[in-house]
């Protein structure tokens, strides 16, 4: 079974019932110019999301000391990186926090260079693969899954961009091992930030068929 990242929380009452959900990550964003960027408020709930759940800071070309301050204040479980972080980046964070997942994300398009992605093998834990957009993600929009046979190497991925209910079936005939989590996020939204609960409902149901 795939893992599920539900992106993009941002409202107290929301987190707490997308919680009861039980998705195996949640993201929040923590990127100024997203409308889904959480307040300082409802980031302090992130500490108690139950363990079970794993918390991911989303972040676009932060200050790495910025980034650690919000690992330690707010107990993150996981960063994601969805700039132009370089593997130095990636591998300090790594370093400085061993339990704390890193993953690194790559706006996808027909002429992405996959070779690129050989520097980020040792310095991440997994890859996230996004349609690329100038506004790093949220857009709504999927990209071409073929593209991904050309990505050749061993490493563990999350499936971003644009992801939505009609496409439970499309996903379940993806044979590829290193499919390791779904992504969902604006799909799944009556506004930005606020997700349907009822929508993930059935797609965790969708998922399980």
């Amino acid at each position: 079974m795939l893992k599920l990242k539900v992106c993009g929380m941002r409202l107290a009452a929301n987190i707490a019932a997308v919680a009861e959900l039980q998705p195996d990550y949640l993201g929040f964003i923590f990127y100024k110019k997203s409308p889904r960027l959480i307040s300082d408020v409802s980031a302090e709930l992130i500490k108690y999301i139950p363990a079970e759940i794993k918390t991911v800071g989303v972040f676009v070309n932060e200050d790495i000391e910025k980034v650690k301050e919000k690992i330690n204040t707010l107990k993150l479980k996981a960063v994601q990186l969805h700039g132009g972080e370089s593997p130095e980046y990636c591998e300090a964070l790594k370093f400085s926090f061993p339990g704390v997942e890193v993953i690194k994300a790559f706006g996808i398009d027909e002429d992405f260079d996959f070779p690129a992605l050989e520097a980020y093998l040792g310095t991440t834990d997994y890859f996230l693969f996004d349609t690329k957009t100038k506004e790093h993600g949220g857009s709504g929009k999927i990209f071409n899954w073929s593209v991904l046979d050309r990505f050749t190497y061993a490493k563990p991925y999350f499936l971003s961009g644009g992801i939505g209910l009609e496409h439970t079936t499309a996903i379940k005939c993806i044979k590829d091992d290193r499919l390791y989590a779904l992504d969902i996020n604006s799909r799944f939204e009556t506004e930005p930030g606020l997700k349907d609960a009822e929508k993930i409902k059935e797609f965790i149901k969708e998922m399980k068929k």
